[in-house]
């Protein structure tokens, strides 16, 4: 029987702000509806430890091909990260109903 890859899963700084800034701006509204949002997110990240390559990549103007993965979660978010030998790296964590443009320049 074939071992399943385990890669190790890393949450940059810039990643874990914003996971902390979505779910801070969402309790101010509804706290449970945060604490389920953060739940959610939290899943979504420790499930990249195995087989993180069945997200497609990212396709945009501005960032290079093949570089980003990327995960929709909870209909408004966006994970995105990057494989790089046995480690994910999650860079980005975007609620998609604001505007992301920044990240394409």
């Amino acid at each position: 029987m074939e071992k399943k890859v385990q890669y190790k899963v890393i949450v940059s700084n810039r990643a874990r702000q914003m996971l902390a800034g979505h779910v801070r701006f969402l309790a101010q509204k509804n706290p449970t509806a945060a604490r389920k949002v953060k739940t959610h997110l939290l899943d979504a990240i420790r499930s990249l430890h195995q087989m993180p390559e069945r997200f497609p990549f990212l396709e945009a103007e501005f960032i290079p091909p093949n570089k980003y993965h990327k995960m929709f979660v909870e209909k408004w978010y966006l994970i995105l990260c990057q494989i790089k030998n046995q480690t994910v790296c999650v860079d980005y964590i975007v609620d998609c109903r604001q505007d992301y443009g920044w990240l394409m320049r």
